[in-house]
């Protein structure tokens, strides 16, 4: 099995406090990789909260678990992803409040009303096929990233499923939404993200059924 430097790491998200980051708006921070500039968030917005204009300086992939965000390309709803590619230019805001769960690469500068860049998406998962995995194991492809090896979707875990021993050729960041999932560094419930680094190994398993968002870079081997 993994060493310690390769075991998958669970985030207990209850246990770190909100931080403001704009008035009406707080943020978790969950994870980081300085090396790609890549960090995890949960973000909470106040209702008729708002961030001013700016810029991605790479991209993001959000999850809606509670109300929605607007932006000048449309409205994310609960349950659904929006991804701000690079370049991208806008303002959110919100009606009546959003928490939000939020994977950056890169940063945001601030932009003019005159900038603009690439349309931020709406994805709506209702609208995606699930398909069948592995045995037990359903998934939703929500995103496939050829240049940056990076593959996100919703994973369904039927009671009782069980993924064989396998090996992170890249990292992992995985969010429960309903249920709960575990390996060898624990059970992993809902609101709660785990890290799978390069070169974790491991299996994973659900008891009664999970339904999580995950975020893989790279692939995976059996061992």
């Amino acid at each position: 099995m993994a060493d310690s430097s390769t075991a998958s790491r669970i985030v207990e998200v209850a246990e770190i406090p909100w931080a403001e980051m704009h008035p009406g708006i707080r943020a978790k921070p969950l994870w980081a990789d300085d090396a790609t500039k890549r960090r995890v968030q949960l973000t909470r917005f106040d209702p008729g909260a708002s961030l001013p204009r700016h810029r991605h300086d790479g991209d993001e992939i959000l999850f809606v678990i509670e109300g929605a965000l607007t932006d000048d390309f449309g409205t994310v709803t609960v349950g659904n992803v929006g991804y701000r590619p690079n370049g991208c230019v806008h303002t959110v805001t919100t009606k009546n409040g959003a928490t939000v769960l939020a994977c950056i690469t890169g940063g945001v500068v601030g932009a003019g009303a005159g900038d603009s860049g690439p349309a931020s998406r709406i994805i709506r998962l209702n609208e995606i096929a699930w398909v069948e995995a592995l045995p037990g194991v359903k998934q939703k492809p929500i995103l496939h990233d050829e240049a940056a090896h990076r593959r996100v979707s919703l994973a369904r875990f039927d009671p009782g499923a069980r993924l064989k021993p396998h090996r992170h050729n890249g990292d992992e960041l995985v969010y429960v939404i309903e249920g709960s999932n575990a390996d060898e560094s624990g059970e992993l419930v809902a609101g709660n993200l785990s890290y799978r680094p390069n070169g974790c190994t491991h299996n994973v398993w659900s008891v009664n059924g999970a339904t999580a968002i995950a975020i893989l870079t790279g692939g995976v081997t059996p061992v």
